[in-house]
């Protein structure tokens, strides 16, 4: 457990990701990234360039969010999210509990088939490293099209019994990972939120003592033009 008075991670312990959103064209004519949907983490846009939108999927219904340069988009968990690239749309994106959606707590909208367990899902989705960008690069166009299929079926469902089974399927999917989440939280929003406690504690009483603490700390990105679900990332370390 990280001591409260030494939490130093982005404020609040989210993270933060460069987004440049795929402008490959899919089946329905549209441009963009790979439908999914956290279950745990919420996460905002905040659109730094080009022009698109986010279309979300939840159980009020569909709606598309148009994104411009200034918007500050973001929605909370099991929301289906698709991002729409309509002019070379950039996007920061902050993500909840030190950056879990780009660690795991992401479940695309593959068809049923593909949600029965964790080896087949891991097989449709996982990107392989060690291999030629393009290569790269095709397995993201085919999990992206892939997920596409699921995604317009539910969409595209009468009732809410399609929508409900994708959220049975996702969180099975996610049962054995939760431990190792439990703790990645702990070490970081937990821990985030407890320091902020023991910080008004010390002023109450007069001490002042965590100020003399104070850390500076700055970072470029720890990894470059990464394949993620929505477009390339430049990443940041989470700790």
């Amino acid at each position: 457990m990280v001591s409260t008075g030494e939490f130093t991670g982005l404020p609040g312990s989210v993270a933060v990701s460069h987004l440049s959103v795929y402008d490959w064209p899919a089946v329905d004519g549209v441009c963009g990234g790979t439908p999914h949907m956290h279950l745990t983490c919420s996460e905002a846009y905040v659109v730094t360039g080009g022009r698109g939108a986010v279309q979300t999927l939840t159980t009020s219904g569909y709606e598309v969010t148009p994104l411009v340069p200034g918007t500050v988009a973001w929605f909370t968990p099991g929301t289906i999210h698709r991002l729409v690239n309509e002019d070379d749309l950039r996007i920061a994106v902050l993500m909840q509990n030190s950056g879990l959606p780009e660690a795991g707590d992401a479940v695309l909208t593959l068809p049923p088939r593909y949600l029965a367990d964790p080896e087949t899902y891991t097989a449709a989705t996982r990107i392989p490293t060690g291999v030629p960008v393009e290569e790269q690069e095709r397995f993201a166009r085919t999990r992206r099209d892939l997920a596409l299929e699921g995604y317009r079926a539910l969409r595209d469902a009468d009732g809410p019994e399609a929508l409900a089974a994708f959220h049975r399927a996702a969180a099975a999917l996610v049962r054995p990972r939760l431990t190792e989440w439990r703790e990645r939280w702990r070490r970081g929003a937990e821990a985030a939120a407890a320091a902020t406690g023991e910080q008004l504690d010390r002023l109450e009483r007069g001490d002042v003592g965590h100020l003399a603490e104070a850390v500076v700390r700055a970072e470029l990105p720890s990894a470059y033009g990464k394949f993620g679900m929505c477009g390339r990332l430049d990443v940041y370390r989470a700790d």
